[in-house]
């Protein structure tokens, strides 16, 4: 998932950088002993965000009947869950925001036990309990809920169309639970299938193949009682069908429904987006460059396992940068910005196909295994097909972002450690660029270490060994140890891995560009804004680097100046947009408001709503905070119910 940093880049920089620097923040305090592997007895719980007993067998395959009601925004369901071999005893599932109706055996449909927990937990939701008696497999019946943390329903009002609704689901990282009853948690790995009925003339893509390439008539006794065969089969109705041979966890399910059409932009990569309007027609132009990425990938960490690089532009509620869903990786909008940049969000999810979806973090205490890998490897490809000079630009964003989210768990530094305790902790509520950020600087470090040659071999050998598997930190270190003899006599891994904070031997890039613009950023505090020509080849990342590093208590002033000649307010860039009005709210420029106003309606990325919302809830006077309230009043209906969680906790935090 892109975290919505554009920091793109890497090591092999050395001939273009100035100089690194150390980092200067405080040193790590010792590791906890209860998250250190030398003391196993007190590690935390396996599946700390689940319900999921470690006695039970994991299911292997997952075949869902799913009826799509837009008038109810539920769909009508069956998920048949599949055991590696038959089982007795309780098996406890995750649910969220579902009613089950029924449990049965496929085979015989005798009813299996079964039992809700009469307490719903904040975070884990409701615990489902089946009892079985030498079953290998299960048939359970229910519905989803219009409240569903994973499911967004667009009424056609809210889609490009203006006719027909949509409906997409975002499942990561818990929220799989609340479209089918599972066992959630990325330790998990399922082969999925599914048979989705929709409305004509609507569509649907999901993270795997489809079995045939349109839609067909529904059949009778297909639904496995989902819905009646009257509703199954009614006029107007049409099925589609997908199956994928790929072991993934629950949070790499994906599907979207709604009135999409295609271009073909490469071998393996079609672009889909909503068929009315002018998206689909600027997305297939901004990723026309895609297979040049995917050629890269293969040749930094090995064969494209997945077959298909497909890609997905949802309407601008969509609450992340992209989501590496395989074989169908969702994006925004916003990334689009007609200059092809916008490519760098799709080399991170496409860097997942190898670090995330091949090899997955084992629970989301070992998330920077995800992320921290694919934020190297994305920097590796950036480097391959941009160049140098842009990655090293990138890579001094990521820096700035790494030192902002530290600042921001100055009060619960635990969230500042790569391997950290999560037990009772949603992970929403702590997302940040910390396991991006440093946990591509721990790998940098070791690639600075051992030599670019040799770590690159470590990684193929890496990816090789694990690939499908799911794997904890633990695994990780052990292996690198094996692989690299003496490593830890070098690097202090404990510091790195359970340590708070940004470890001394971190470094900050800087090349030629980067000082230039914090250079430039530096003079603006004594009143001198750049000159037109100093900017005149600055693309986004220039100017949001540049804002970025501006200081937050300028005069009112000297913001709007800088906005009188630059237009910055108005910038068709999303990134320079937002950091520009970011800033502005920061130095009390009231006048920009109405753009807040309009870009807060307009977006419901949460790397804008989160800045946004929070320079409004910690301005000076009560009229930024009663602004943001009624904000969010009035666009709440449009943003992601995982964006909605997240301006809330901001405006009871602050507000």
């Amino acid at each position: 998932m892109s975290v919505g940093i554009n920091s793109h880049s890497l090591s092999h920089f050395y001939p273009i950088f100035l100089a690194c620097h150390h980092s200067t923040s405080t040193p790590p305090s010792p590791p906890d002993t209860n998250s250190n592997p030398s003391f196993p007895s007190k590690q935390s719980k396996p599946h700390p965000h689940s319900y999921t007993d470690s006695t039970n067998p994991l299911a292997t395959h997952l075949s869902l009947t799913l009826f799509i009601s837009f008038p109810t925004s539920t769909i009508s369901a069956t998920a048949l869950l599949t055991l590696p071999t038959p089982f007795s005893g309780p098996l406890l599932l995750d649910t969220r925001s579902l009613s089950i109706s029924s449990v049965l055996h496929p085979q015989t449909l005798t009813p299996i036990p079964f039992s809700l927990s009469p307490t719903i937990d904040p975070i884990k939701g409701q615990l489902l309990t089946l009892t079985l008696t030498g079953q290998d497999s299960i048939l359970i019946t229910y519905s989803t809920s219009p409240d569903s943390s994973a499911l967004q329903w667009l009424n056609p009002s809210q889609t490009a169309s203006k006719t027909h609704p949509f409906v997409y689901t975002q499942c990561q990282s818990i929220h799989a639970r609340s479209v089918f009853p599972c066992q959630d948690t990325p330790a998990a790995r399922l082969r999925f299938s599914a048979l989705v009925n929709l409305p004509h003339p609507l569509s649907s893509v999901a993270s795997a193949p489809k079995t045939f390439p349109d839609p067909r008539p529904p059949n009778p006794n297909e639904s496995r009682g989902a819905v009646s065969d009257d509703l199954w089969c009614a006029p107007g109705r049409c099925v589609e069908e997908f199956s994928s041979e790929f072991p993934v966890p629950p949070y790499l399910f994906a599907l979207a429904a709604g009135r999409l059409g295609s271009r073909e932009v490469g071998p393996r990569t079609m672009v889909y987006a909503e068929a009315e309007g002018e998206v689909l027609g600027a997305a297939a132009k901004e990723f026309a460059g895609v297979e040049e990425m995917v050629r890269a990938g293969e040749g930094l960490f090995g064969p494209y396992e997945w077959g298909r690089f497909d890609l997905l532009v949802l309407p601008p509620s969509f609450p992340y940068g992209g989501m590496e869903n395989p074989l169908m990786v969702f994006l925004t909008p916003t990334v689009i910005r007609g200059d092809g940049s916008g490519a760098q969000v799709v080399a991170h999810e496409l860097a997942h196909s190898w670090t995330g979806n091949l090899i997955t973090n084992k629970t989301n205490e070992d998330f920077w295994l995800n992320e921290g890998f694919t934020t190297y490897a994305e920097r590796r490809i950036v480097e391959v097909v941009q160049g140098e000079e842009r990655a090293a630009l990138n890579v001094g964003i990521g820096w700035k972002g790494l030192n902002a989210d530290v600042e921001r768990f100055k009060d619960n530094m635990e969230f500042t450690k790569l391997k950290n305790k999560q037990e009772g902790v949603d992970p929403d509520d702590i997302y940040s660029h910390i396991p991006y950020e440093k946990g591509f600087q721990f790998l940098w470090r070791i690639e600075r270490q051992i030599g670019r040659a040799k770590f690159d071999e470590f990684l193929k050998k890496y990816i090789a060994t694990f690939k499908f598997q799911s794997i904890n930190t633990e695994m990780f270190i052990e292996f690198l140890k094996e692989n690299v003899p003496g490593i830890e006599k070098d690097i202090d891994l404990d510091q790195w891995v359970y340590g708070t904070g940004i470890p001394q031997d971190a470094l900050e890039p800087v090349s030629n560009i980067y000082t230039k613009i914090v250079s430039l950023s530096n003079e603006f505090k004594l009143g001198r804004m750049p000159t037109e020509d100093e900017v005149a080849y600055w693309s986004g990342q220039e100017w949001e680097l540049y804002l970025e590093n501006l200081p937050k208590t300028a005069e009112a002033s000297q913001v709007t100046a800088l906005d009188a000649r630059y237009h910055l307010s108005e910038s068709k860039d999303w990134e320079v947009k937002v950091a520009f009005l970011q800033l502005s709210i920061s130095c009390g420029c009231k006048n920009y408001f109405g753009e807040v106003e309009k870009t807060l309606k307009e977006v419901g990325r949460m790397k804008y709503l989160r800045p946004l919302y929070t320079a409004l809830v910690q301005g000076a006077g009560k009229e930024e905070k009663i602004l943001a309230k009624r904000l969010f009043m009035e666009a709440r209906e449009s943003y992601h119910p995982i964006a909605q969680g997240v301006v809330e906790s901001i405006l009871l935090k602050h507000a």
